[in-house]
């Protein structure tokens, strides 16, 4: 398992980089340009003016991390897994995670694909998120990005997953193999919708599956499938919490006055309802 090491390329000059373990764990190109891994494992390519974007807090992190933990979205993970393996039956599978955040679902993947060998790639704008996902067996797990051009070689990913992540379909079209697969993820209007508006969290805008697939499309993405997934979650006031403040919303809300709402809700029977839209190279 080379972890995503065998076309990553550098940010700085675009060739390939290679992994040096000693002294210190580091990617390097020919060209001189050396990356440090941080001591919790990822590494940093965004240096110099960094990004405008915001990243997700430590406390965001945390409370994404206990609430998938607890299998709320497990439902989703199986979506994905179905739709991968079925489409791909090659002996290794190279997976690009744009706008990973903690890891978890590709990490899912993984572990459900019959492939032997795994060879995966998570950015995320979100030191906090990489040192979860930098845990992952078999992924180097990389601060950048994803809107700008990605670091990994042309057609060298067979699968491409974006869940709930700032979308890059061009640059998702130079990556995917000609027999690759891309795997988007939104929330669909009725999503949490019985907390959305007690909680102060982000409402989900209708018609995306018709913008998705005429953006992907301008990019040689051609839709093949949508699946709506939909179920009915069984949340404490934790769960209450986590969800909301783990998402966009969680940049402006109070932990402290997002507390006191989740208790006074108390226990809620919220709808989980997803877009999983697949897509795959135009020839």
């Amino acid at each position: 398992m080379s972890s995503g090491t065998t076309t990553i390329t550098c940010p700085v000059c675009e060739q390939t980089l290679s992994l040096d373990e000693t002294p210190r764990r580091s990617l390097n190109c020919e060209s001189g340009h050396r990356f440090d891994a941080a001591k919790q494992g990822y590494f940093n390519f965004l240096t110099g003016k960094g990004t405008n974007f915001l990243e997700d807090t430590s406390a965001m992190v945390q409370a994404r991390d206990a609430f998938q933990s607890k299998g709320h979205y497990e439902p989703l993970v199986l979506a994905l897994s179905k739709l991968i393996n079925d489409h791909h039956e090659a002996s290794t599978l190279d997976v690009l995670d744009a706008g990973a955040g903690t890891g978890y679902y590709l990490e899912k993947i993984l572990e459900h694909s019959p492939a032997p060998s795994h060879d995966a790639l998570a950015l995320d704008i979100s030191r906090y998120a990489m040192r979860k996902a930098a845990k992952v067996p078999a992924t180097l797990a990389v601060v950048w990005d994803v809107w700008r051009k990605l670091p990994t070689a042309d057609q060298s990913r067979d699968v491409v997953l974006n869940c709930f992540a700032p979308h890059n379909p061009a640059e998702f079209r130079r990556v995917l193999r000609p027999n690759g697969l891309c795997l988007v993820v939104t929330g669909e209007p009725d999503h949490l919708n019985e907390v959305i508006e007690p909680l102060g969290m982000l409402s989900v805008a209708e018609g995306k599956q018709a913008a998705l697939a005429e953006k992907f499309g301008a990019e040689g993405l051609r839709h093949v499938e949508s699946q709506k997934l939909s179920y009915q979650m069984d949340l404490q006031s934790e769960d209450l919490f986590n969800l909301a403040f783990m998402g966009p919303a969680g940049h402006h809300l109070s932990p402290e006055t997002l507390e006191q709402q989740a208790l006074a809700l108390g226990p809620q029977q919220v709808t989980a309802s997803f877009g999983v839209h697949a897509f795959v190279p135009q020839a």
